[in-house]
């Protein structure tokens, strides 16, 4: 049914027909809302489900983590600081193998303080061994729910779903919302692997001395590169039953003529889509990869789209203080070595503590990149407040 929907509405809604049996919740803009939801849907009887307010985002982990070892379908939403506070729990959850869902509102990291977006927090969290999935739009963010629950039950793995908070939570858009019998024709009642059950004892991520851990990260690392397969027959099974395609890797837009190719994630890509089709009429031919899996890092599939690609800029709202940009270094990766000496990969740090990204800023970097490479650049940094006494 299409309606006219909160992000964080629609996520909730989505949320709820998967039907999870714990969610546990605390406060922090901007992920707030979906948890309200999900509350008052528990509240008006639509979903029996444990609904458990805790008093931190560490709690809110640790709930969900001991619900899922004992084989329960558990979910939770944080953001920023919460994500961070969080972050011990999140190593625990991955090395545990647990299949938890946890929507992630990107928010920028104190100090300072900033209520607004970039992705920063996630970013932080991006070698945990959690999948990661990014949402540009509110459709998509309620479909990738959906999916994460049966990526994360297949491969034993959590999934996080990032989507840019206050630009989509609190956004009004269409959104298709499925009928809660298609959910449940696409997503099987919860079948736990890995639980703690007193009929069989035994324990789980409890310790490890230098003869076992090494292995165990191997294991881990292995599953994740494993969970590419799942990722991508989830994406196409999502696509099969809801006449939509929604996730699984990558997406380009007008990518196969370009002179010039943007990679980025989440909601700037509809901006960028907008610049594309502007340039297009003045004649410029650019192009667009959008990154929808994070981690696992779809490596091959953006060198197979980009191995005939010799001007790249990437795009993202996070940074690595003192390395630079996080996709870009990424993305750079994905070629092999001897591909790169005569290869463009620009990198363009845009948008961090929820600053605009104007058309014009994104059509000077089109422009700058197109006379030569940039190795790193804060796009739309306004020098005249900063002094060389604070460098």
């Amino acid at each position: 049914m299409l309606k006219q929907i909160e992000g964080s509405r629609a996520v909730a809604e989505c949320v709820a027909m998967c039907r999870p049996n714990v969610i546990s919740a605390y406060p922090i803009t901007p992920q707030t809302h979906i948890v309200e939801d999900l509350a008052m849907i528990i509240g008006q009887g639509k979903l029996d489900a444990e609904f458990i307010n805790v008093e931190s985002e560490f709690a809110a982990g640790s709930v969900v983590l001991g619900a899922s070892a004992a084989g329960a379908r558990a979910y939770s939403a944080t953001s920023s600081q919460g994500l961070l506070l969080m972050c011990e729990v999140i190593y625990c959850i991955a090395g545990m193998r647990l299949p938890i869902v946890l929507t992630c509102a990107n928010r920028a990291i104190s100090a300072p303080l900033s209520i607004w977006n970039d992705q920063q927090d996630s970013m932080a969290l991006r070698d945990a061994g959690w999948i990661q999935l990014h949402a540009e739009d509110n459709q998509e963010a309620a479909d990738l729910h959906i999916q994460a629950f049966k990526i994360a039950e297949q491969t034993s793995l959590p999934v996080m779903v990032c989507m840019d908070g206050f630009i989509l939570t609190h956004a009004y858009e269409p959104v298709d919302i499925p009928e809660p019998k298609e959910v449940d024709h696409f997503l099987p009642p919860f079948t736990p692997k890995n639980i703690v059950d007193p009929r069989s004892p035994k324990g789980i991520g409890l310790f490890a001395d230098p003869r076992f851990y090494l292995e165990t990260r191997y294991i881990l690392h292995r599953a994740m590169e494993k969970s590419e397969e799942t990722i991508k027959a989830v994406s196409a099974d999502f696509a099969k039953t809801f006449g939509r395609n929604s996730g699984g890797f990558i997406k380009t837009y007008k990518l196969e003529n370009a002179d010039l190719v943007i990679v980025s994630m989440g909601s700037v890509v509809g901006t960028i889509k907008e610049l594309i089709d502007r340039m297009e009429e003045e004649g410029k031919k650019v192009g667009l990869v959008q990154i929808c899996s994070y981690r696992p890092f779809p490596r091959h599939e953006i060198y197979n789209v980009l191995k005939d690609k010799m001007n790249i800029v990437v795009l993202e709202k996070s940074v690595s203080l003192g390395r630079g940009g996080i996709l870009a270094s990424d993305v750079r990766w994905s070629f092999p070595r001897a591909e790169k000496k005569d290869r463009n990969i620009s990198s363009f740090i845009a948008g961090l503590g929820g600053r605009n990204i104007p058309m014009d800023d994104l059509r000077y970097m089109v422009e700058k990149v197109e006379k030569e490479p940039v190795e790193l650049e804060f796009l739309g940094l306004k020098k005249e407040l900063i002094s060389e006494k604070d460098l």
